[in-house]
């Protein structure tokens, strides 16, 4: 069935729904971005909150839709992210289009645990594809596979694919191509299951069509059934989804005959969920009879030695916290260079503006508001850059995986399981995809806990403000011959603070509001693998592009905010004077920096006195115990909305208060001073500001995605109290105590 027709010369071509579905980790996106390339959109399945990703590809004549489904190990599901994968496949979901052809992803390496999704999706009805991924590393751990019988066995094609290295897209477009021009007959819906169980769903559907459930709308009708499958999915999962949904269409009658069929069932074959593990893993040994050959030493000894170190109870917690503070160095050690070009670029594009215009509003909004702000945030693009390089090798090569199972028991002291280990990991890029992505976690409680302590992970936007502090005020003590530094360690420490502070968070959670235990944690180790370059950049190239976009947007709206509220009101006349009596002298002249000397002090007074100093002043009381000054203050109070708008409010403000200097930002703050002559920037007012960022609820996207995500505004107004409580407390403390010693 078609969905839609473009118009291509004098021919139709019509677009049709092609979905792909698999286990996590079998390389299922990577495949989908090989066959979709760059156009992809995204947006939202129709009354849910789960995101769709869909792509246009062309396979001969022919234009599909791709649909990239959630990653799901069977068709019983168990999330929100594996429900909506169920609906879309049997065409249940509202305002959907009709699925007409499967392409199942398969990790070549896990063959027969994979054949349990193609088992039951053979049961659909529907013309399958067999993508037969990552099939290039088999030959490293001595693994052939006869492609061709494995069709044959199965019924359906099956096409070696590599979807890292581009291999095999060709040969899958024209398998798919076949079904779409030709798709002939139904295929024949696939019995893996004793011949009993299917004798029991027919049972119970004549029990509905006898009109033993009268309360639906239509419940005696035939239409109005669900069809087999669905009968099946009940009878199996008892309690899941396929009972409400068929319960929601029929109505309260439909459970009377379904708890007597399921009596007979158990009667029949015993546990229903041992049933179908045994029967499906049973079919999937046959269809391999003959198919799986071992040519010589296989790579998994070389996982399984890995794993014994890299898993262990303590050596593996050792080499996570290692292999951290490899990444946490390496950001300083191999950024320097081009933040210095990103640094002089902008000081020549502000020397630039300066020496084509004449001072004035205009070039005051441009140097000391646009460029000052964004130019300020831009220089730590390489930092987040490189940070997002090292995370993605991390998560490609599967590494990320055991670090989810090294945390599950520490997890599970404090009501978590390693489950939500990864949507707090994706957290420390930006909290909105870690939010999004606690759909995975089955049980409402532990999703719900997940969600509000995702937030307090370090995400990229606070990057920029650790960076800016820790380079200007924490000393660059060298440990280890060099090999780590002082502002390496304390990096890292203001990214623990997050995670040392979710512990209790969540075990306060899981013992008040969200009580319950904790659910069982199972979860499939991928292969090592060396991570695929194109992967690899292709996250980092648009992890940067967001940043930089971020940074064209918003903090270019902030910083013109912040600039005008800066400027006015304000009678700027001495000031353009000033300015322009300096331009017409030798800068190394004592008249010049009489000029010099004067001119800020009129910028000062003038910042002071204008709308953003008066509401510093007005707060100041508030932020003094923090050991801030107000300028600090108006800095916090305007990066609620997000995060790294600080650096832009900050270099807003020294450049209209004069301070600015020829080291930019980092200079302005050491040099700026207290009316007594006291720097107002010291390591523990420093460390008190990151802690405060550490844990501010700071970001209105991820408050919105979390009422979102629970629908209600709950849970975000408790997430931004609690998180907003606990910077503060956590600024004091910090300031207080650091005092002390500094």
């Amino acid at each position: 069935m078609a969905i839609g027709s473009d118009q291509v010369g004098n021919a139709a071509v019509t677009t049709a729904r092609v979905a792909l579905v698999g286990n996590p980790n079998t390389g299922k996106s990577t495949l989908f971005n090989a066959l979709a390339g760059l156009n992809v959109r995204t947006g939202n399945y129709a009354g849910v909150t789960i995101e769709k990703k869909i792509g246009r590809c062309s396979v001969g004549t022919r234009t599909i839709e791709l649909v990239d489904l959630p990653g799901t190990y069977s068709m019983a599901p168990r999330s929100p992210d594996e429900l909506v994968a169920v609906e879309v496949l049997t065409d249940d979901l509202e305002n959907e289009p009709p699925v007409e052809v499967i392409v199942c992803v398969v990790n070549a390496a896990q063959l027969q645990r994979n054949l349990f999704l193609v088992s039951q999706l053979l049961e659909l009805g529907k013309p399958t594809v067999i993508a037969l991924n990552m099939y290039d590393a088999i030959d490293s751990r001595g693994i052939t596979i006869d492609v061709d019988r494995l069709s044959a066995q199965l019924g359906i094609d099956v096409i070696p694919t590599s979807a890292s290295k581009r291999r095999g897209i060709a040969e899958l477009k024209q398998a798919i191509e076949k079904h779409l021009v030709d798709p002939g007959p139904a295929p024949a819906r696939e019995r893996t299951l004793p011949e009993s169980f299917y004798d029991v769903c027919g049972d119970f559907r004549e029990s509905l069509l006898s009109g033993a459930c009268t309360t639906g709308p239509s419940a005696t009708a035939e239409t109005a059934l669900p069809d087999d499958y669905l009968i099946q999915r009940m009878l199996l999962d008892r309690g899941g989804e396929s009972e409400r949904r068929v319960i929601r269409r029929l109505g309260g009658g439909v459970l009377p005959p379904l708890m007597a069929a399921r009596q007979k069932l158990a009667t029949a074959v015993g546990d229903p969920i041992d049933m179908e593990c045994n029967a499906r893993y049973a079919w999937a040994k046959t269809k391999l009879d003959g198919v799986i050959g071992q040519t010589g030493r296989a790579s998994s000894e070389i996982t399984d030695r890995l794993d014994s170190v890299l898993t262990h109870r303590i050596g593996g917690l050792v080499c996570f916290v290692l292999v951290m503070l490899l990444i946490f160095q390496s950001i300083y050690a191999f950024s320097s260079i081009p933040m210095d070009m990103i640094d002089g670029a902008t000081g020549f594009v502000s020397d630039s503006v300066s020496s084509m215009m004449a001072p004035g509003m205009l070039r005051s909004l441009l140097t000391d508001g646009v460029i000052a702000g964004v130019g300020g945030v831009l220089i730590f693009l390489p930092q987040i850059a490189l940070l997002f390089f090292f995370l993605a090798v991390l998560e490609d090569c599967g590494y990320m995986a055991r670090a989810a199972f090294l945390v599950d028991r520490v997890m599970t002291l404090f009501g978590l399981s390693g489950k939500s280990f990864l949507p707090m990991m994706s957290s420390f890029a930006c909290a909105v995809p870690g939010v999004m992505a606690t759909r995975v976690i089955e049980n409402r409680r532990d999703r719900f806990a997940t969600i509000m302590v995702a937030p307090l992970m370090s995400c990229s936007a606070r990057l920029p403000v650790y960076l800016l502090l820790i380079g200007a005020f924490v000393p660059a003590t060298k440990f280890l011959g060099g090999w780590l530094s002082m502002p390496a360690i304390v990096l890292m420490a203001m990214y623990m603070v997050g995670v040392l502070t979710a512990i209790p968070v969540a075990w306060i959670l899981k013992k008040t509001i969200l009580r319950g235990e904790v659910a069982p944690f199972v979860m499939e180790l991928p292969e090592y693998k060396v991570p695929a370059i194109r992967v690899v950049l292709s996250r980092v190239w648009e992890a940067s592009l967001a940043f930089v976009v971020r940074a064209g947007t918003l903090i270019f709206a902030a910083s013109i905010v912040i600039w005008f509220a800066g400027y006015w009101p304000g009678d700027h006349t001495r000031q353009y004077e000033l300015e322009t009596q300096l331009e017409t002298i030798a800068e190394d002249s004592p008249e010049a920096e009489l000029i010099q000397l004067a001119l800020q002090t009129e910028s000062a007074d003038l910042l002071e006195g204008s709308a953003l100093g008066r509401v510093g002043h007005a707060i100041e009381p508030a932020v003094r115990p923090l050991g801030w000054d107000w300028k600090i203050g108006v800095g916090a109070i305007a990066s609620f909305p997000a995060r790294e708008v600080i650096i832009a409010t900050l270099g807003t403000i020294y450049s209209l208060g004069g301070d600015a200097d020829e080291e930019g930002l980092a200079g302005a703050m050491r040099a700026s001073t207290h009316p007594d002559g006291s720097p107002v920037y010291t390591i523990p007012v420093a460390l008190s500001i990151m802690v405060f960022f550490a844990l501010c609820a700071q970001c209105v996207s991820t408050l919105l995605v979390i009422r979102r995500e629970t629908n209600s505004w709950s849970w975000p107004i408790l997430s931004f109290t609690y998180m907003t409580v606990l910077a503060y407390v956590g600024a004091l403390v910090t300031y207080q105590v650091g005092s002390r010693f500094f």
